[in-house]
């Protein structure tokens, strides 16, 4: 008996092991649960992929993911428009949410600084934070910024170099402080966490 899948199975198994955190053995599992489906809901998830492709894009003001311009959280009038999180990525920005405990604006680099991915400050929204500091949140001076950054050796080298670019525009600058595992991913953090995290934060 042959151990080869058939090919359409094992292009979607290849495809299943392209998305973060799937090995192979959970690829295969995926695989066959869609193989074991109804057609309609192989199209149904086919669709979900397609629209949320088409409909949804960056934020114009803080670069996370939204179906509309600007997102929600930087169109709503009750946020504090002197606090701005800075987040490496647009999944950081959900457990934040879900602490139920910060009510300012965020702000999300799309990355982090690894010169060994050829991931320089230029390829973040760097730019774009410092412009938005200038500028002010619709007149409302910026008092508070703060970082962050995933616990690991890229999100804390983001955080400093950030630091260096924040501190002559004299705003105060903070960190998430405790609660947080080092080499650990903001994604993943329980609510509890994310909020201790919050109100441990620290000037830098």
């Amino acid at each position: 008996m042959t151990n080869e899948l058939a090919e359409p199975l094992q292009l979607l198994v290849d495809e299943f092991c392209r998305l973060p955190g799937i090995g192979r053995k959970s690829a295969r599992r995926l695989a066959f649960h869609v193989l074991r489906g109804t057609e309609e809901d192989a199209r149904r998830m086919a669709e979900a992929i397609v629209q949320v492709r088409e409909r949804m894009s960056h934020c114009e003001v803080c670069f996370q993911f939204t179906d509309r311009q600007p997102c929600p959280v930087c169109a709503d009038p009750a946020r504090d428009r002197g606090l701005i999180c800075v987040v490496q990525e647009p999944g950081d920005i959900f457990p934040i949410e879900r602490a139920g405990g910060y009510r300012g604006l965020y702000h999300v680099l799309m990355g982090a600084l690894s010169p060994l991915k050829g991931v320089g400050p230029e390829s973040l929204r760097l730019a774009e934070l410092l412009a938005r500091l200038d500028q002010g949140e619709d007149g409302d001076e910026v008092r508070e910024v703060i970082l962050a950054t995933n616990p690991d050796v890229e999100g804390e080298a983001t955080a400093a170099y950030t630091l260096r670019l924040l501190k002559p525009k004299g705003i105060r600058v903070t960190r998430i402080g405790f609660g947080l595992p080092v080499g650990g991913s903001l994604e993943y953090a329980d609510e509890v966490t994310m909020a201790r995290a919050l109100e441990g934060r620290r000037e830098i």
